[in-house]
């Protein structure tokens, strides 16, 4: 098996050329991810599949938007969908007729920004634990699903304490890095 970095650029390239044989190859690796991340976003089963169709059909449109020197093609994929996600879910927002809202228009304006900003983090979370490593995932969710401390993680992983405590460290640094990321451009303003 070709290495990431290898086998995005060979992607790109072969999507560059027009092979419809590489679109299903990067679908059959992705889409989960893509379909998992609209969904989060979109609480919605038909939502999350538009924004997959639509994800890889701007990938077949545009291949060159795609820069390997920048990302991981993963992480490129996850943008798309968490940003046209979020159009989506704005765009629903704005389209959905509101009872009375404290603070008029403005309050439900930012009750909308807000369900909007809490959704997309949500999403980049989902993402950052699928894509850490191995053995800070299974630290965070032997923590945080068995509600184990880290001597309990440690014991549990057949490693030091002080590794488990870096693990956990480490993982919980990465997840907080999920807030910090920007909304994705409202509608009108060019995302990329």
């Amino acid at each position: 098996m070709e290495a990431p970095g290898r086998w995005d650029r060979t992607m790109r390239q072969r999507l560059v050329r027009g092979e419809a044989a590489a679109l299903g190859e990067l679908y059959d690796r992705y889409a989960s991810l893509v379909h998992g991340l609209a969904h989060r976003v979109l609480s919605e089963e038909h939502a999350a599949a538009q924004v997959t169709h639509d994800v890889f059909a701007r990938v077949w449109e545009r291949p060159e938007r795609y820069d390997p020197d920048r990302e991981p093609l993963r992480t490129h994929l996850a943008d798309l969908a968490r940003t046209e996600a979020v159009r989506r879910l704005r765009q629903s927002e704005t389209a959905s007729p509101a009872g009375p809202c404290p603070g008029g228009e403005d309050g439900r304006a930012q009750a909308a920004e807000d369900r909007i900003r809490e959704a997309a983090a949500a999403a980049r979370a989902d993402y950052i634990v699928t894509a850490m490593p191995a053995p800070l995932r299974a630290a965070l969710r032997r923590a945080y699903f068995g509600r184990r401390d880290y001597r309990q993680t440690a014991a549990d992983l057949d490693i030091t304490e002080e590794e488990a405590a870096r693990r956990l460290r480490l993982g919980l640094q990465l997840l907080a890095t999920a807030h910090d990321a920007p909304v994705p451009a409202a509608p009108g303003e060019d995302p990329r």
